[in-house]
């Protein structure tokens, strides 16, 4: 287990993007494999690479720009991570969660994830938008959790409820949105399980995880949930199915990073068009948190 952080590291940090930046947020959002596009519709836009930002890690994946924009999207002032890190990078899960625990300072109430996942739904397809309603943390199982180990009570409590991770009130106006839009295929919603990559899974590990109750399946998104919730910020998320899994012994076919970034590339745009929707519905009058 890493040592993890101070409190006052976090705030170093926090402290150190302030006097940067004039922009205040209420929300952040994590984007995934392929989806970065969203920071580009930030207005007003501040950038800052994560090399240049005190304890942030580098982000080392393809597909995964490793900045910090800060801006307007929608009229709600907002941060995006263009690019997350992860546990296969080699780094701690205190380093994974850190840019959580400076949103919170920064003032950040709720926190939208994205990611891209692997299908394990029989009834998706590649292309397909799920809505996170829950998550199964194998990594958490086996003892790699963001929350263990010394726990600061200025973020949260030592035993945080995750029942309720995923915000029931707006996966019900993400559901309202999506009708608006008219999009050919349902917005789906299901159960998103982590797995601590970096391969992906085998034939076996599929079928496992499709009888555990799973929807799709990726290597993210989970910890900064974890911390988020203990932050007591608001969480809603968005998988992209960018490939179907393997179950079927006879299958000659292979997943690979190439075609999960090309199918973000090519549904990124309703994914975008939905968060920013979504988005401005909190902003308006009588809304939000």
């Amino acid at each position: 287990m890493d040592g993890g952080y101070k409190y006052e590291e976090y705030q170093d940090t926090a402290n150190w993007l302030q006097a940067r930046t004039k922009h205040r947020p209420q929300v952040a959002v994590i984007c995934g494999s392929g989806l970065g596009g969203l920071a580009d519709l930030v207005t007003d836009a501040e950038a800052f690479d994560y090399s240049s930002i005190p304890n942030f890690s580098r982000s080392t994946v393809l597909g995964h720009a490793g900045r910090l924009v800060f801006g307007k999207l929608s009229g709600l002032t907002c941060v995006v991570m263009q690019g997350r890190f992860h546990m296969y990078e080699g780094y701690s899960l205190s380093k994974v969660t850190f840019p959580i625990r400076v949103f919170r300072l920064l003032g950040v109430h709720t926190l939208v994830v994205t990611n891209a996942a692997g299908g394990l739904n029989p009834d998706f397809e590649v292309g397909d938008v799920m809505l996170i309603r829950d998550h199964i943390n194998l990594p958490g199982m086996s003892g790699q959790n963001p929350l263990c180990g010394f726990n600061d009570t200025r973020f949260g409590e030592r035993f945080p409820a995750m029942s309720n991770a995923y915000d029931r009130e707006l996966r019900d106006r993400a559901h309202q949105v999506w009708l608006q839009m008219g999009e050919k295929r349902p917005l789906q919603e299901g159960t998103y399980v982590m797995l601590a990559g970096p391969n992906f899974e085998t034939i076996a590990e599929c079928r496992l995880l499709r009888l555990l109750g799973a929807d799709v399946v990726g290597m993210s998104t989970v910890p900064e949930v974890l911390v988020a919730r203990h932050s007591g910020l608001r969480v809603f998320g968005f998988s992209l199915v960018t490939n179907m899994v393997i179950t079927d012994y006879e299958s000659r076919a292979t997943a690979n990073h190439e075609e999960v970034l090309e199918t973000g590339r090519q549904a990124a745009k309703k994914l975008e068009r939905l968060v920013c929707t979504l988005l401005g519905s909190l902003s308006a009058p009588g809304k939000g948190h």
